[in-house]
């Protein structure tokens, strides 16, 4: 069956829930409540500039299959706008079936309509299959960054003025 992608919209809300739900648990999360995840997630996509789009979601039939979260950065080096791909999320019964490169593809196309010049993205390290997916699609290591991370306390001290 063909992968259909899509940016979500208010009333994808249960559908990008499902997914949050998954990865939360894939990610060693402590399970997320899926109505409390479809209300937040119904807020943000409510939130969302139709310019700046956050969320792509893959469909296999009427089946959610998985996401795509994204923002769009505005680097002064190169003067060129970049797709930061923060995660990148398939369903486990929708792996290696295509739906992560329909995903890419999408993301790809929108940044070649809109003068978008890359796409940068982060993974785990202990995270090998999504690591050889991106080797599989040319990705290459870019640097030795390291990423860092300001939440919870750190975050309300650097708020203070």
């Amino acid at each position: 069956m063909p992968v259909e992608i899509r940016w979500a919209t208010v009333d994808d809300a249960a559908a990008l829930a499902t997914v949050l739900c998954e990865m939360a648990t894939h990610y060693r999360q402590a399970p997320l409540d899926h109505s409390r995840a479809t209300a937040t997630a119904r807020q943000w996509l409510g939130d969302e500039s139709p310019f700046y789009p956050h969320f792509a979601l893959a469909f296999v039939g009427s089946e959610v299959a998985g996401l795509a979260s994204v923002a769009i950065a505005h680097p002064g080096i190169d003067l060129e706008r970049l797709l930061f791909l923060k995660d990148l999320f398939v369903l486990g019964s929708a792996r290696n079936q295509g739906t992560g490169r329909a995903l890419i593809g999408f993301l790809a196309a929108y940044c070649l309509d809109k003068g978008i010049g890359r796409i940068d993205l982060t993974t785990e390290d202990w995270n090998e299959g999504a690591l050889r997916f991106y080797e599989r699609l040319g990705a290459d290591r870019h640097g030795q960054k390291i990423f860092l991370r300001l939440a919870g306390e750190a975050l309300k001290e650097a708020a203070k003025t």
